[in-house]
């Protein structure tokens, strides 16, 4: 019996670490709208299911318990000017990628936000810029070669830095060599004790702390794996097309187009299969 894709689509708007897909889940569920059928076009899926459970131990054994500390050490406040922090010092990566995109409103837009909150903004911990009307907008070098004619490719499973395809993967070393500042001072200071590290594992532990809230969606998914690859595939579609896809490639996508769609079973083996999780959830557990 074929599965039924966890995803819908959503209007809506990287967080590229490791399990930052989990962020995705709040993307993929933010309305309702048609189920769409398995997808057929995951020719690595067998390799990618493996590199999601390595993932998924480690996040569990180090990630989450580190994200956890630093949620009960920290209050709301606290943690949302770092995140505004790590937001805008990243800033670069679209501003460079607008510019390679030949889109230049959108990195003078992206540059007046960066320098707004890198002064008015303390730094970027605070963000006056979205209070100017200049709400955050990202890209990256993905998006640049897909607006530049280079197809997605296969989508893939990276170890530690999770969902991507064969085209959005080179942005990691070519946005975090080129055009990341973080990376940047990395690499060309010196300190005894690599204490230069220390703002990327703050990074990588705050934007996992954002997840926890989430983490129930994933958990009650029918296929957690499908479910980030659909919710990777759509957020990136999104992104090339600014938030408004056209309606022939969301039918493409969600695979209504194909001959013999039909929503009211792929509906039903859902229900069927939330019966049986919460069946399951609700039986005593044997000795």
């Amino acid at each position: 019996m074929p599965t039924p894709s966890p995803l819908c689509f959503s209007p809506s708007q990287q967080v590229p670490r490791l399990l930052a897909a989990l962020l995705l889940l709040a993307v993929a569920l933010l309305a309702g709208c048609a189920i769409a059928p398995p997808r057929t076009d995951d020719p690595l899926q067998k390799v990618n299911r493996k590199v999601y459970a390595f993932n998924d131990t480690l996040d569990k054994a180090v990630l989450r318990p580190a994200a956890v500390g630093y949620r009960k050490v920290t209050n709301p406040p606290v943690r949302r000017s770092v995140s505004n922090f790590f937001t805008n010092i990243q800033m670069p990566i679209t501003i460079a990628n607008d510019l390679l995109q030949a889109r230049p409103s959108q990195a003078l837009g992206s540059t007046g936000r960066f320098l707004i909150n890198l002064t008015i903004g303390v730094g970027g911990f605070f963000d006056p810029a979205s209070k100017m009307g200049l709400p955050l907008q990202t890209t990256d070098f993905g998006i640049t070669l897909a607006r530049w004619g280079m197809p997605d490719g296969d989508f893939v499973m990276l170890p530690l830095l999770g969902p991507s395809t064969l085209r959005d993967m080179w942005h990691y070393p070519v946005d975090g060599y080129f055009f990341d500042p973080l990376s940047i001072i990395a690499r060309t200071h010196y300190f005894n004790y690599g204490q230069y590290y220390l703002p990327q594992v703050l990074y990588v532990v705050s934007m996992r702390s954002q997840l926890i809230d989430a983490e129930g969606f994933l958990q009650t998914a029918y296929d957690p794996y499908a479910f980030l690859r659909d919710a990777y595939r759509q957020r990136r579609l999104y992104m090339l097309y600014d938030g408004n896809p056209p309606a022939d490639v969301i039918e493409k996508l969600q695979g209504v187009d194909q001959p013999g769609f039909d929503p009211d079973e792929l509906l039903e083996q859902q229900k069927q299969w939330e019966q049986q999780h919460a069946d399951s959830k609700s039986a005593p557990a044997k000795d």
